[in-house]
């Protein structure tokens, strides 16, 4: 039932300064016909350092982060003070006896909500303060066992959601706005799912760090693969998780609902286009594909070489490696040109695999200006060739190149 809002907070303010129980806070969102808040995220936790026991509050606002540390005692009281005068929509709370849920209602009031806390080992009070790399999504999650997964696998995953994690808060902050709904993200052609499945992990915590939900659906043409990834998502303990047979040109995961984000990870040659055409049309807010072969553009190049060939494609190693090169800076491009910004950027390192650049895109809705039509068009006409994601958009592309 509701409360009154300062009654709620209140009711928070002791656990966040017990720096003996206290696990960590999170606050986040915004209350509705309030000025946004300063930043868009704050963790707050226990640490301890040499100048003894302190409260540590991380602030994110964007790809800004800003740490701040206040001694247990009148430093940490004034540190919880200010934030709790914060608007923030969200707080999660956890101890090492219960969570503690408060989210802002639209009407001012406060949806408090306790529970026992469920997990294991869970270290409460001041934490070590050193400076080794914190991961995601903890190597030692039950998660991976289920999957199977070994080291390498769990950088790259720790890779993957560290490119997704700028742009949670947007995500998380858009659904509030829309009512609380939960956030929906589909990996389409999603094969083994490993990064799916993680991604889901680390956004889901994050939904519900905010009051709201995250629902994944996975797409893959094999029932083989489906049911293993079904059987594991129960395994391994992840409600909102479901997987679906089908293609991705028809693949609709959630009725007529657009997808808030798509995955499309190492989806083989023009499946990666595929599935970048489906997120165009239906506005997705926001694209992450890893592509993976590129055989549509080096056939074309192939075809379209005059002899003797210039030094770039003549022979076929290099032909094969600028036709990666050139295929994926066409799709940035054309992103862009469809109201995107876009941008390239090493998904993991080469060691773990050559195919390793991944395609970042966050819908803004700006017009394309001349000078990126005629980078695409000079682009396309020197090398002869046209991209499979402007075949699959011909209208769009054709309203774009010609202003209609």
């Amino acid at each position: 039932m509701p409360h009154p809002l300062t009654t709620a907070l209140e009711e928070l303010r002791p656990l966040l300064l017990d720096g003996e129980h206290l696990v960590r806070a999170v606050a986040a969102g915004r209350r509705r016909g309030q000025e946004p808040p300063a930043h868009e995220r704050v963790e707050l936790r226990p640490v301890a350092l040499r100048g003894g026991p302190h409260l540590q509050a991380v602030a994110r606002s964007g790809p800004r982060v800003s740490t701040r540390n206040a001694a247990l005692g009148p430093d940490a009281e004034r540190l919880v003070e200010e934030l709790l005068a914060v608007p923030f929509g969200n707080w999660h709370v956890e101890t090492a006896a219960e969570v503690v849920q408060l989210r802002v209602t639209k009407r001012g009031e406060a949806q408090l909500h306790r529970a026992a806390t469920s997990k294991r080992d869970v270290q409460a009070g001041p934490a070590a303060h050193d400076r080794s790399k914190q991961r995601l999504v903890d190597p030692a999650d039950p998660l991976f066992t289920a999957l199977g997964a070994g080291a390498d696998k769990r950088r790259q995953v720790d890779a993957f959601v560290r490119l997704l994690a700028p742009l949670a808060d947007r995500l998380l902050a858009d659904a509030a706005q829309d009512g609380g709904r939960e956030v929906r993200m589909t990996d389409l052609g999603c094969g083994n799912a490993y990064l799916t499945f993680a991604a889901h992990r680390w956004l889901g915590g994050r939904a519900g760090e905010a009051g709201t939900a995250l629902r994944t659906v996975g797409v893959d043409v094999r029932d083989d693969v489906v049911a293993r990834s079904r059987a594991l998502a129960v395994q391994a303990q992840l409600p909102g998780l479901d997987f679906a047979t089908g293609t991705i040109a028809s693949a609709a995961p959630f009725g007529d609902a657009a997808p808030d984000v798509v995955l499309a990870l190492h989806a083989c040659d023009t499946a990666t286009d595929e599935a970048l055409a489906r997120a165009v049309r239906w506005g997705t807010p926001v694209v992450l594909a890893a592509p993976c072969c590129h055989h549509d553009v080096q056939r074309q190049l192939q075809a379209a070489t005059a002899s003797p060939a210039p030094p770039l494609v003549r022979h076929p190693i290099l032909r094969e490696r600028f036709a990666d090169v050139l295929t994926d800076a066409l799709r940035a491009l054309l992103l862009r040109l469809l109201g995107y910004r876009t941008d390239v950027v090493e998904f993991v390192d080469s060691r773990h695999t050559p195919r390793n650049a991944l395609l970042r895109a966050v819908r803004t809705g700006a017009a394309p200006t001349p000078e990126l039509v005629a980078e695409y068009r000079g682009l396309t006409a020197a090398w002869g060739v046209e991209p499979a994601l402007a075949r699959m958009l011909r209208a769009e592309v054709d309203a774009v190149l010609t202003g209609g």
